[in-house]
């Protein structure tokens, strides 16, 4: 039987432990490794669930990675047609890792009612679009449907809704301007759908309709599209993948990731990390000091029977093992109460919503929480280690206490 081990539980077990003058302190350790444990874990949880969300909402509109044209057009609109009898299309095999490639065209309108008008971007899709980002946008009506023939089927952001008063069924004229000698092409659309994803900056500017429209109105081919879209299976290995893409397409295009085009939103989010790491490092000094409190505190109550196990001839890291095995316990007692308080917390948060955030800053409506198994093993791991050794210092005071003195009885 491991002896550091039988003794450190018989202190454990003892009634006198638990009613002794160093059980509120050692209560105020468990709470103090509980209270760190839930702040790490939402602030984990939520700065990865939204830079998620804010992932997803970008890449909705634009794709992982963007190929298009080499040309000096900066704006949204598609000016230089691109075929699509390409090598890379429709299966990106030259890649691993390619999650979804579709072809898109944007072209600028001007929405036009009795009252007012509103300048937005037409984003024309095909047979080949993924809709899954906007079947959780959609707040209202349905997704429109390209697969047969021309339609004018259109879906609009709430935002745009709201500003127009447009509502499902409700159909608008839109300009198309050619050029300052022709007067502008007039297309009537339908509404049939109205998504909301939380980005005002994007939700403000795009609509979706059959990118046939717009192949008319460019006059292009059937098989001619503006750009294509590309969707990756790790986000994380998103410049990798941009750069494998750029190789692969033909010399007259570029491959552009979304972290390249939204620079600044991506920039903003990757200071979550630091704050994040910020307030594990407090956390877990502040956990790690009351256990130091607490240890110091039992060494002291138990200096008698640290004297008698000396003197039995028991070695000093022996001693120590016990009062480390003990304190083991607690920080496990703090893990385990922290762990269910904040996994509670963020699973009601996953499934209520019970915390609102102002879309026009953080571009998500409520706070949302990323829940893996991996950072949770690791980080109850990593907290139960560093705790343990911050411990090993204060445990050498026990090689100083003297048998003689620690036995004697005034």
């Amino acid at each position: 039987m491991n002896f550091e081990l039988f003794i450190a539980k018989r202190i454990i077990g003892s009634k006198s432990y638990k009613s002794s003058v160093s059980a509120p302190i050692i209560k105020i350790g468990i709470a103090a490794i509980a209270i760190g444990i839930i702040v790490m874990l939402i602030a984990i949880a939520t700065g990865l669930g939204l830079q998620e969300k804010i992932r997803d909402k970008v890449a909705a509109f634009n794709g992982h990675i963007i190929v298009d044209n080499y040309d000096t057009n900066a704006s949204d609109e598609s000016q230089v047609p691109i075929s699509l009898e390409q090598d890379f299309y429709p299966n990106f095999n030259a890649v691993d890792g390619i999650r979804h490639i579709q072809g898109t065209a944007n072209k600028f309108t001007l929405i036009r009612t009795e009252k007012d008008f509103e300048g937005v971007v037409v984003k024309g899709v095909g047979k080949d679009y993924s809709w899954n980002y906007f079947e959780e946008f959609l707040i209202d009506g349905r997704l429109p449907d390209f697969s047969g023939i021309l339609n004018n089927e259109i879906l609009i952001s709430d935002y745009l809704a709201k500003r127009l008063s447009f509502s499902v069924g409700d159909e608008f004229q839109t300009l198309f301007s050619e050029n300052v000698d022709r007067l502008p092409r007039v297309r009537k659309f339908k509404v049939v759908g109205i998504y909301n994803s939380g980005f005002q900056e994007l939700d403000e500017k795009f609509c979706l309709i059959d990118i046939r429209h717009i192949q008319r109105l460019n006059k292009w081919e059937a098989n001619q599209v503006g750009a294509f879209e590309i969707f990756i299976d790790d986000f994380s290995q998103i410049e990798e993948k941009g750069e494998q893409v750029y190789r692969e397409v033909p010399s007259l295009m570029k491959a552009t990731t979304i972290k390249e085009k939204y620079s600044s939103v991506f920039s903003w989010i990757e200071i979550f990390d630091n704050n994040t790491y910020g307030i594990i490092a407090i956390m877990i000094l502040v956990a790690g000091i009351n256990m130091i409190t607490a240890l110091l505190v039992l060494i002291l109550e138990r200096t008698q029977m640290i004297g008698i196990l000396k003197a039995l001839g028991t070695a000093n890291w022996s001693v120590r093992k016990v009062f480390l095995y003990n304190a083991a316990y607690l920080i496990g007692l703090g893990l385990l109460w922290g762990n269910a308080i904040g996994l509670g917390l963020l699973f009601a948060q996953k499934y209520f919503k019970l915390f609102p955030l102002n879309p026009d800053t953080y571009y998500v409506s409520e706070a949302p929480v990323y829940i893996s198994l991996d950072y949770i093993l690791l980080l109850n791991f990593g907290t139960f280690v560093l705790c343990l050794l911050m411990l090993l210092v204060p445990s050498i005071i026990i090689s100083k206490i003297s048998p003689v003195k620690a036995i004697r009885f005034d």
